[in-house]
């Protein structure tokens, strides 16, 4: 039986378990790793004097990103050995799309993949004020550094994110765009696939080495539009497909016999879609087995 000690402590865990899992899960782009941080921080918390702990949402959203940081770091490592291009685990955000946080920044595949290319601290700094709005001197706090440091960080990551993003549509157009480039695709339409391109359009499909996919990015209008036309025949048959909602813009999930083989997103700007996102690896597709199973 759970003394009163710690189901006080398991009820102000509860509290902030949503935003340790936000910050986690955008600083490392996998449910699974974010989930691990959350109960290693949960049993840090257990056994912490928490009678010293003045504001213990603070205390651990300072544990879970100070554990992220590190992990970001052994992750990385992991990367450089992963089979093909790694693209980050979807999450459902259907039914909480903030995950956890103020405001649904840091979600997007195109975001998440440019804050892999930051250091774990501008990272950290970024999705704290700007998913989180954490005031400055907070941020501070839980990263180890001076208010004016931080500010600077997430000054860098934010010019860093604008440049690299060139103008996105809105939702509803992403959306659109979706649905046209997966008509065209399953279709084969080699002049509907170019025309729905951007000149430096980039293809990517994360299958982890679990499944067949291509292990470069694809990369440039035609090659992008004739990859897409040379598996039309067989890669579509006997698909089902549902667009869905993950990571807060729009996905198709292709299913055979009810069970998801693939998910499909587009980043686009007004100069057509950009990025073709392909997640194959299963491990990856388990949100959308869940109900399935």
């Amino acid at each position: 039986m759970m003394s009163a000690d710690l189901e006080q402590a398991a009820a102000v865990f509860a509290e902030v378990r949503g935003r340790l899992f936000g910050i986690a899960y955008r600083m490392l782009g996998s449910a699974a790793e974010a989930e691990d941080l959350v109960q290693d921080v949960w049993l840090r918390w257990q056994t912490t004097d928490r009678s010293k702990v003045t504001n213990p949402a603070a205390y651990l959203a300072t544990a879970i990103t100070r554990l992220a940081i590190n992990a970001t770091q052994s992750a990385r490592v992991r990367r450089e050995t992963y089979i093909g291009p790694w693209l980050p685990e979807p999450v459902d955000t259907s039914a909480d799309p903030h995950l956890g946080a103020e405001r649904n920044e840091a979600l997007e595949f195109a975001v998440l993949l440019i804050l892999e290319r930051l250091t774990p601290t501008e990272r950290a700094a970024y999705i704290l004020r700007e998913a989180f709005d954490y005031p400055y001197s907070q941020i501070a706090e839980i990263i180890g550094s001076t208010e004016a440091a931080s500010r600077q960080l997430v000054s860098r990551a934010r010019k860093r994110i604008v440049a690299e993003r060139h103008n996105p549509v809105t939702g509803s157009e992403q959306r659109e765009l979706l649905s046209a480039f997966v008509t065209a695709a399953r279709g084969g339409d080699l002049a509907e696939l170019e025309r729905l391109l951007a000149d430096d359009a980039t293809s990517y499909s994360d299958g982890g080495g679990a499944v067949r996919a291509s292990r470069f990015p694809v990369v440039g209008l035609e090659r992008v539009a004739k990859y897409h036309k040379a598996f039309a025949s067989h890669f579509w048959e006997g698909a089902e497909i549902e667009f869905d909602t993950a990571n807060d813009q729009a996905v198709a999930v292709l299913r055979r016999d009810g069970v998801a083989y693939a998910m499909c997103t587009v980043t686009a700007s007004s100069a057509g879609i950009e990025q073709v996102l392909w997640i194959l690896n299963p491990a990856k597709l388990a949100v959308f087995n869940t109900s399935a199973a």
